[in-house]
């Protein structure tokens, strides 16, 4: 039986935008070196929720034609983990938020992301959204490999390398919140992913 056509599907943290470095790292691997893997990067929108449904819309509508695997960065991280516990999909965690409703709490009011220069407000009713998306135990851990650095300054990165601790985990010492010289790892990614 050939092996269906693969889709990388790179998901965006929060204030984000499919301009990130990485998003682009891994389209520009693809495009290079791996041009039968289609790449999708879908601009999130601003709100937990709809970000959630923005992603199921995007799934729905490749999942039967396609072998897919994830990359999650920070809060797009928490999404792939999310995603994971409804379709299996394995997936690579770069510096993921564990609970980006602890963490977001401090962010609420007005927000503008820097990429789109959008505009919008988070309130407790957001907060909320993130909680309903956790998934607090993972099934199937080895669908998992954790990129972490110990320099990030936006989250505490022992919240993931606990969580994840019976997945595959590579912890650099250093770093920062963007996973400096993520350029070293797009060959691996795909190779995990099984792409």
């Amino acid at each position: 039986m050939s092996k269906r056509p693969t889709l990388l599907l790179y998901i965006h943290g929060f204030n984000s935008s499919p301009l990130s470095h990485k998003a682009q790292v891994m389209s520009e691997y693809c495009r290079n070196y791996r041009p039968d893997i289609k790449v999708v990067v879908p601009k999130l929108p601003s709100y937990p929720a709809q970000a959630a449904k923005h992603l199921l819309d995007v799934v729905n509508q490749y999942k039967n034609d396609y072998q897919i695997g994830l990359v999650g960065s920070s809060l797009g991280g928490y999404l792939s983990t999310w995603l994971n516990a409804q379709f299996g999909f394995p997936a690579v965690l770069v510096n993921p938020a564990v609970k980006p409703y602890e963490l977001l709490a401090d962010f609420l009011g007005e927000q503008e992301n820097p990429y789109t220069q959008e505009r919008y407000v988070l309130d407790e009713s957001h907060i909320q959204e993130l909680k309903e998306l956790d998934v607090p135990v993972l099934k199937s851990p080895q669908d998992f490999w954790l990129l972490q650095q110990t320099e990030d300054e936006v989250l505490d990165y022992r919240q993931a390398v606990e969580k994840y601790t019976d997945s595959k985990q590579t912890v650099e010492e250093g770093g920062d919140h963007s996973f400096i010289d993520f350029e070293r790892y797009p060959a691996q990614i795909i190779e995990f992913l099984d792409l």
